[in-house]
Formats: structure tokens, C-alpha cells, sequence
């Protein structure tokens, strides 16, 4: 029978209360192992409580185990005095007096009256100082159940079946240590249970003897030990730890605020420094950071007003180098136009000098930009783009030159628009870069451009089948005047910086520019932008590593060679 709408909605609201139960477990795990990871006080506090217990629990079981023998011994010993002591008058009292000839005697010809009830009224009476005995007997004949007898509610049932069994088998004294349900009580009660043979020499009969000690003081004196055992290693273990809190209290509290304060160091508070109270190893780490923090402010500013000396160096050169410039320039420019009624030598001359001078100008354009960064300077002119159109543009600018390198742009691009929030001259500056670096390490080979978009961010992809890059390379290619090859010379008069200078855009957009590599199958450059400005980007929608190497390395891990034997020309045969 189909399961009823009413019982799937009550099996779907109850799978939603278990998961919701399941995500809240999970959370307070997750909250109390981050605490614990971040607690050395707490770590420390709870391994002396668990090593405190363990250390109770063992002594606490040896010290009852050892009390708990050593009553029980006790109990025996005087049980199996006693015991001992009344089989002696009940065999005494079963063997015939010569004396018992001259009584009168029943019709059968026995002596009148049964010593057994004398005997039990002896062995069960009141003590020495009136008070009734603690314990019961049983006397059984086998052989003539009417000449058993036994004191208070005793019955046979209460002697435990191994006990009478060991004692028809040894015929010695034995002893039972059960829990006896006697008649009219509701609990079992712990009893010891003593067990002897009485033979009589008249008629032949063995008696069976068995006393019941039952240990109701012992068990409650064991039961207040136990209490007591438990109680003060409670107590005990609560004390070590309020002993382990205050020490690593006094321990943790000075590295605690050893940490706030290195925290607040690196934040860029030079400026913090530990109290020292005392002599003892704490106060010597105090001084250490104390030192190390003053050490630490003075070489910062050192090399901050270094730094600040380097930047304003190279941006008063920069600026300054921009006059004369423009004087060489207008200079150049006459010549280079005038080199046809030159001499050949002349006219190549001025041939070069032009190249140069719009190497020179390049590199001064990248210069000043770099200073910028590097003040602190550089701010982001935003608008909604497509980023489509920015690498049209890119890849249109880019085309001479790929022309000359007989390169090819393959394109990938969605056909819905990549809207993003984005500086227009800087991210198409970071696109022409990759470009310029794709031809220029591609060996002529095709360039694969691929555009990408999610929810929250925009990707562009250049992929070259040039030389590629060597393990390590990938964050080294981003550094200033870097070359994966200094033999190689530049083929198309690049400065160095631009690659880092697309760093620096990339970062300003709180961007991701990332390069991989692999020598003989080339390199891909991926840069990822947030959609909307100030966004945090926690992915990319473009991968990192190219498609097809990615679906290489699956296929070489999951390819599993065969070996097949040869055919009759002689060639082998592999599969995968």
C-alpha cells in the first residue's frame, strides 16, 4: 500500500528535525574543539582532571579490593571458628552416653527425647551477654528427613546447590560467600554459608551442618568505605584541578598577554611593550620581547625611511628624466624622419635610437606607475563593464604584433554579458600585458583566450603552447625585471615590469592574478575580478590548470597497462 501524503510530510519534517539536530551537535563539537585548540589553560586543567581520575579510579579499587579481602577474611575466619565449634557439641551430642542405656525408652526401644533439640537450643541460644546469635543453623539427614532441624526461617532451599554438592563430593568444610532470599523477606541478603559433615557411630547417619552468617554489618561497612573511597577522590580530583587552574593560571596568563601583545606588534603598534614584575623566567621573556619589539620598531623605520628615499628616487628620476627626454625625442624624430638621405649606417643609426627611445619611455611610463603603487597613490576609476569588450579591445591592439610573431587568438567567449565593476584602462593594461607575454614565450603557436562568469566574479584565461614554466616559476614570474631565461633576449622590447605592474592592478581590484606552468606544454595566466567592487572572491569560474592537462593527469592516474603478447611479425601490442 502507497504510503499516505500525511506519513511522507511526517517522515520529511522528521528527517528536517534529526538533520537540524545533526548540524547543532556538529556545531557545539566544532565550537568546543576550537576552544579546546585555543586554550592552553583548558588543555592543561582537563589532562589533570582525566590523569586525577584515573589515578582515584586505580587506588580507589585497590584500596576497596584490599578492604574488602580483608573483611571478608575476617568474617570467614570467625564464621569457620564458629561453625567448627558447634559441629564439635552436635557431634557430641549425637554420640550415645553410657549413662543414656539406664533412661526410659520409647515403644521402639529408643531413648526417649531427641538430643538434636537439645543441641540446636545450645547452638542457637542466646550469648554470653544475652544477646541472640547472629547466625542460623541447618541440620539435614538425608537418609531420614524427620531428624533435620533448623533455626529461625531456615529451609534447604537456602543453602546453594554447588555448596551441598562440593560437600557430598569432598566431604571436608567448605564455605559460600551468596546472596540468600530467606522466607519472608522480600531482598536477597549476602550470607556466608558454612558447610560440614557430623557422622553418627550408633546408627551410621551423617548429618549434613550448614550455618548462615549473614553480612548485613560487613556489606554496610563496605558500602560506607565505598562512599567514602568515592567522596574523596571526588573531592580529590576537584582539588587538583582548582591546584592545576591556579598554576597554569599563573603560568598562562603572563604567554597570554605575551600573545595579545605580539598580536597588537604585528598589527603595527610598535609602540607595545610587556610589564616585568620580578626576576623569574617570565620576567626575562618580558624583557626579550620588550627588546625584540625595540629592536624590531627601529629597523622598521629604518627601512621604511629607506624605502621612502628608493621610492622618491625613483620618482624624482623618473620626472626629471622627462625633460631631457623630450628634448632626445624631438631630436630623435627629426632624424628618424630624415634617414632616407642618410648613409646606411646613418639611417639604421637613427632607425635604432628611435626603437630605444620608445623602449626608454615605456619603461619610464612603467617606472612612475610602480612609484605610484608603492606610495600608496594608485586609486580605481570604477564602472559597470563588459568584460567582453575589454578583451576585444585588448586582443585588437595586440594583433600587429601577433601578426609579425605569425600568432593566431582563438576566443572563447560567453554569450551572455560579464558585467563587473572595474577599472577600463587598468584591466585592459593587464590583458594587453598577458597578451604581449603569450606571444612573446608562445613559439608562434595559437593563444587560447577563454572568458568566464559566475555570480561573484568574472575570469579571463590566456593559455600559449609556448616553453612554459618550471616548478617554482609561477609566483616568480610576477617579480620585478624577472626572466625565466636570462640568455633570452626580448623579441618584442618589453621593459620587465609589466607583469608586475598587473600584479598590482589585479590586487587593486581585490583580484587574483595566478600563473601556471609546465616546461614542453606552456603556461596560463588567469586573472579573477569580483563582480561588484569591495566583494571578496572565494573562487574563480575559470580553472587554473588547463582542461586538457587536467583530464591528462586523471587519465595517466586511472590508466592501468596490460601487457599482451607478441604477434607472429614480432611487434607488441599495449593497452591502457
Amino acid at each position: 500500500m502507497p504510503p499516505t501524503k500525511n506519513a511522507r510530510a511526517r517522515r520529511r519534517t522528521l528527517r528536517q528535525i534529526l538533520g537540524g539536530v545533526r548540524r547543532r551537535v556538529r556545531r557545539a563539537a566544532g565550537g568546543a574543539r576550537s576552544v579546546w585548540r585555543r586554550s592552553l589553560q583548558l588543555q592543561v586543567v582537563t589532562s589533570t582532571l582525566v590523569i586525577s581520575v584515573t589515578v582515584v579510579v586505580v587506588l580507589g579499587a585497590f584500596l576497596f579490593d584490599q578492604i574488602n579481602r580483608s573483611v571478608l577474611e575476617s568474617s570467614r575466619q570467625s564464621s569457620v571458628s564458629e561453625a567448627f565449634a558447634d559441629r564439635l557439641q552436635i557431634e557430641d551430642a549425637l554420640t550415645p552416653k553410657s549413662d543414656d542405656q539406664s533412661k526410659p525408652s520409647d515403644a521402639g526401644g529408643a531413648p526417649s527425647g531427641n538430643p538434636l533439640d537439645d543441641v540446636m537450643d545450645t547452638v542457637t541460644g542466646s550469648g554470653e551477654d544475652g544477646s541472640k546469635k547472629r547466625y542460623d543453623v541447618l541440620i539435614l539427614n538425608p537418609a531420614v528427613p524427620g531428624q533435620s532441624r533448623a533455626s529461625g526461617n531456615v529451609v534447604p532451599e537456602n543453602i546453594p546447590l554447588t555448596l551441598r554438592l562440593n560437600l557430598q563430593r569432598n566431604g571436608k568444610t567448605v564455605a559460600y560467600i551468596d546472596r540468600v532470599r530467606f522466607p519472608g523477606q522480600s531482598l536477597p541478603r549476602l550470607t556466608f554459608v558454612v558447610g560440614g559433615l557430623v557422622h553418627e557411630p550408633v546408627t551410621g547417619q551423617t548429618y549434613q551442618i550448614y550455618h548462615l552468617f549473614p553480612l548485613d554489618e560487613e556489606e554496610q561497612l563496605l558500602s560506607n568505605v565505598r562512599l567514602a573511597i568515592v567522596v574523596v577522590g571526588l573531592g580529590l580530583v576537584l582539588l587538583l584541578a582548582a591546584i592545576a587552574y591556579l598554576v597554569t593560571r599563573q603560568v598562562v596568563t603572563p604567554v597570554r598577554l605575551a600573545r595579545q601583545a605580539a598580536e597588537r606588534l604585528a598589527a603595527g603598534k610598535l609602540d607595545e611593550r610587556l610589564k616585568v614584575r620580578g626576576e623569574d623566567d617570565l620576567a626575562r621573556l618580558a624583557n626579550s620581547f620588550n627588546e625584540m619589539a625595540a629592536n624590531l620598531a627601529l629597523k622598521i623605520h629604518q627601512l621604511e625611511e629607506l624605502s621612502q628615499v628608493q621610492r622618491q628616487f625613483v620618482s624624482d628620476v623618473s620626472h626629471e628624466l622627462r625633460t631631457p627626454l623630450t628634448t632626445v625625442r624631438m631630436a630623435a624624430d627629426l632624424l628618424y624622419d630624415a634617414r632616407e638621405d642618410f648613409d646606411p649606417m646613418a639611417a639604421r643609426s637613427a632607425e635604432l635610437m628611435q626603437a630605444q627611445l620608445e623602449r626608454f619611455e615605456s619603461m619610464l611610463a612603467d617606472l612612475l606607475e610602480i612609484s605610484r603603487y608603492d606610495a600608496g597613490a594608485a586609486t580605481l576609476d570604477l564602472d559597470p563593464v563588459d568584460v567582453r569588450d575589454v578583451v576585444l579591445r585588448a586582443i585588437a591592439d595586440s594583433e600587429a604584433l601577433a601578426e609579425r610573431h605569425a600568432t593566431r587568438f582563438e576566443l572563447r567567449l560567453p554569450n551572455e554579458p560579464c558585467m563587473a565593476e572595474i577599472d577600463n584602462r587598468r584591466v585592459e593594461r593587464i590583458l594587453r600585458n598577458l597578451l604581449f607575454n603569450a606571444i612573446e614565450h608562445g613559439e608562434g603557436r595559437d593563444i587560447v583566450v577563454t572568458v568566464g562568469a559566475d555570480r561573484d566574479a568574472v575570469a579571463v584565461a590566456v593559455r600559449d603552447h609556448g616553453i612554459g614554466l618550471k616548478t617554482g616559476e609561477e609566483t616568480m614570474v610576477f617579480d620585478r625585471f624577472w626572466r625565466a631565461d636570462p640568455s633570452r633576449a626580448r623579441t618584442i622590447g618589453g621593459t620587465g615590469l609589466g607583469l608586475a605592474i598587473s600584479r598590482e592592478d589585479a590586487t587593486l581590484h581585490g583580484g587574483w592574478l595566478q600563473a601556471w606552468g609546465q616546461p614542453g606544454e606552456g603556461s596560463q595566466f588567469r586573472l579573477t575580478l569580483p563582480r561588484v567592487a569591495g566583494a571578496d572572491l572565494k573562487g574563480s569560474p575559470l580553472p587554473l590548470v588547463p582542461p586538457e592537462i587536467e583530464m591528462r593527469r586523471t587519465w595517466r592516474g586511472h590508466m592501468t597497462p596490460v601487457l599482451l603478447p607478441a604477434t607472429g611479425d614480432g611487434a607488441g601490442h599495449d593497452e591502457g
